[in-house]
């Protein structure tokens, strides 16, 4: 059993992703979940967190974290997500609201108060996660191990070298990336392999009430997709959790990455040293490809598990 705390910006594919770990109670304890700005303003991306949750009827603690990056403006990822940032269903309002406490107090307390080490899954810009690291380096012992979604070793997906959530905050992520904390890294060389395609998503609209959910999400989110040249819809994050529960289904590679935060065309660049020209140890376990077939079933299991629960 993994202990984790979720930090994401919902945002279609972190809400799959929320599904994919609440379907596996068994491996996945859920201890909360963190929202920062990113793929919409902080505000909207909290509530879609609230009304996925409340859809569902899981009561997980959320805590609302930084509004924007560390030094720089926020830019959403509204092309993709739509104003609200998880357009598609509509969704009824929430029944549960934010806790009080913000995000990093939020994860301090827990990790602190743990009795097992937590696993962080960040899959949305690092800013949050790199507050936690600076305000509390004590507590970085108790964190057993980050999977996240972002970055790119071969190129990006928002300029010509970087991958969304690197680039909205590189700062951020070039002190988690440097923590020392292992970390697995599930960035656009896999993610973009793990597409679902169009006739994967109508039968998840034959399906119960959360896989029809999904499938309506889908349908929005794969209109951008197709726009970036993708045959189907690339499942970005829910390969951060796929990768706790299945990292068979996955080919790595172990590298030293760091972020360029410096660069006139390549801020947000993820250096990742595939050939070790750097002769640095590598600091992270880098996800280079995927089984496809078998990450979607994963995926149907576990939808048609949450199904059974409504």
């Amino acid at each position: 059993m993994r202990h984790i705390l979720m930090d994401c910006d919902p945002g279609h594919d972190d809400a799959i992703a929320i599904l994919l770990a609440l379907a596996h109670k068994d491996k996945l304890n859920i201890k909360g979940i963190t929202t920062v700005g990113g793929n919409q303003i902080l505000d909207k991306i909290t509530n879609n967190a609230l009304k996925l949750l409340s859809f569902v009827d899981e009561d997980i603690k959320v805590a609302k974290g930084a509004e924007g990056p560390l030094l720089k403006e926020l830019r959403t990822g509204e092309e993709a997500h739509g104003d609200s940032g998880m357009d598609g269903p509509i969704l009824p309002e929430s029944k549960f609201k934010p806790v009080k406490e913000g995000a990093v107090e939020f994860m301090a307390r827990i990790i602190r108060e743990s009795e097992e080490p937590i696993t962080l899954v960040p899959t949305a810009p690092l800013t949050n996660i790199a507050l936690l690291i600076t305000a509390y380096p004590e507590l970085k012992e108790k964190i057993e191990y980050i999977s996240l979604m972002g970055g790119a070793g071969r190129g990006g997906n928002v300029t010509p070298c970087a991958e969304f959530n690197i680039f909205v905050d590189p700062e951020a992520a070039k002190i988690v990336f440097n923590s020392g904390i292992p970390i697995a890294m599930s960035g656009l060389d896999v993610t973009e392999k793990a597409e679902i395609y169009d006739d994967e998503i109508a039968e998840l609209k034959k399906r119960g009430k959360v896989s029809k959910m999904v499938g309506e999400l889908l349908d929005f989110y794969s209109i951008a997709s197709k726009k970036f040249g993708f045959e189907g819809s690339a499942l970005h994050d829910p390969c951060a959790v796929a990768w706790l529960l299945k990292p068979e289904l996955f080919t790595t590679k172990e590298c030293y990455v760091d972020i360029e935060t410096k660069g006139e065309l390549t801020s947000g660049m993820t250096v990742v040293d595939f050939r070790g020209w750097l002769g640095k140890e590598p600091n992270t376990e880098v996800l280079v490809d995927v089984n496809r077939e078998e990450f979607i079933k994963m995926l149907f299991e576990a939808l048609d598990v949450m199904d059974k629960r409504q």
